[in-house]
């Protein structure tokens, strides 16, 4: 009964959240109010049918969350708070709290990147400030029953801050000397490129080996698993395997 009484209470906050949040205190009230409902409840509570699956709708976990924290950026060039400047991740876990995939954060540029530099890039923008969100996500709980963790602020310490910017100049160098077809899930120890497109039809500019202008999928920066890893185990001393 007290479990049901804490649920209903968590719902009841949110329904009344104003939105967007105002301050950071603000956000993470958001955060603590949904922390320990599933992605059923939740999608409830705001009236959102949850998929079967997230094969056709990869997106709805992140975008359930947004709404419920009240993120404005949604497809516009700034981060999830842009009052705040955080940007938003939800984080899937499995059951000892281990990232089950590697986290997007932005297309790549793929033509007119010279002179472009990695402190004024929307990588370095989108990973000043991030709300991290973990989801219990195994894929044998239904999606429905997936349960939202405890939210945390991060911000790169110099280390990682210096390590990202290796690997970005690392790839963007290869892309603008027209190595992008190159590059590999293992080019860049924390940082890497994948083609991210709706299909193998969706095609954009980019330069060949060549320098000749060529026709290729789009590309994303994405943080691979050991960087996520490591994060987590440091907010939440996890045991190191």
């Amino acid at each position: 009964m007290a479990k049901n009484a804490s649920v209903v209470s968590k719902l009841i906050i949110l329904l009344i959240m104003p939105t967007p949040p105002k301050t950071i205190e603000d956000l993470m009230a958001r955060c603590n109010a949904i922390a320990g409902l599933t992605l059923g409840q939740l999608a409830s509570s705001l009236e959102q049918a949850v998929p079967k699956n997230l094969l056709k709708d990869k997106g709805w976990v992140g975008q359930l969350i947004e709404h419920a924290l009240g993120a404005t950026g949604g497809s516009q060039a700034v981060v999830d708070f842009a009052d705040l400047g955080i940007e938003l991740k939800t984080l899937p876990i499995n059951q000892q709290g281990k990232p089950l995939e590697s986290t997007y954060v932005c297309v790549a540029p793929l033509t007119g990147v010279t002179g472009l530099e990695w402190q004024n890039s929307w990588v370095c923008e989108k990973l000043r400030h991030i709300l991290w969100l973990p989801v219990l996500a195994e894929r044998q709980i239904p999606l429905a029953e997936r349960v939202i963790g405890n939210a945390f602020l991060w911000q790169p310490n110099s280390a990682q801050q210096q390590a990202l910017q290796q690997d970005w100049e690392e790839l963007m160098e290869l892309i603008s000397l027209g190595g992008i077809a190159d590059i590999r899930g293992a080019t860049g120890k924390y940082l890497q490129l994948r083609p991210k497109a709706a299909n193998s039809k969706a095609l954009t500019d980019a330069i060949g080996s060549q320098g000749q202008p060529i026709r290729t999928l789009p590309r994303g920066f994405y943080l691979k698993t050991n960087f996520t890893a490591a994060i987590l185990q440091q907010q939440f001393s996890l045991s190191v395997e």
